[in-house]
């Protein structure tokens, strides 16, 4: 997504604790991660402009995050079902200058789905890796009819956000 909006970048992996803390509200929870992940890069890399990105999916008021085996990401499958939902990411930019970061929230909706369905879509694998259990850009784009908001954002990098906060820079 960064590449065909015209950004120039490298990516690396980091591992940080994605757990939520106790009492932690969705949309803090998602740009806490943001930032570490941006510092930890930043830490091995600290001349450079390094950005950070964490998605989550919430609904209810409760996160979810990746399923941790199939039956859970049947069970996040059915909690949206037929509902609506949002997906939060949040955004940080860590640089020689300090930190810079921001929350984008697209609301989804996500048609009735059968257990068939489920299964079919949890048999694909797709859900496994992903927030909430479905990626809007694969399979699962048959199940949702309507988002406001960002599509970018619930592909998992709110594009027009991370523009908002390079100009920042």
């Amino acid at each position: 997504m960064l590449a065909a909006a015209g950004f120039a970048f490298d990516v690396y992996a980091v591992e940080v604790d994605e757990r939520p803390r106790a009492g932690e509200a969705p949309a803090a929870y998602v740009e806490r991660l943001a930032i570490e992940k941006a510092r930890a890069v930043f830490a091995l890399h600290p001349s450079d402009s390094v950005l950070g990105a964490d998605t989550t999916v919430v609904v209810d008021g409760r996160i979810l995050g990746k399923p941790e085996d199939r039956d859970d990401a049947v069970r996040m499958l059915r909690a949206l079902s037929g509902r609506m939902h949002e997906v939060l990411t949040g955004v940080a930019l860590v640089s020689p200058r300090g930190v810079s970061s921001g929350v984008d929230s697209t609301r989804v909706w996500f048609d009735a789905v059968t257990d068939e369905d489920i299964s079919w879509y949890v048999d694909s694998g797709e859900p496994m890796d992903r927030a909430g259990a479905y990626a809007i850009q694969g399979l699962a784009s048959r199940f949702i009819p309507r988002i406001e908001g960002s599509y970018t954002n619930v592909v998992g990098l709110p594009v027009a956000l991370v523009s908002s906060i390079l100009k920042q820079e």
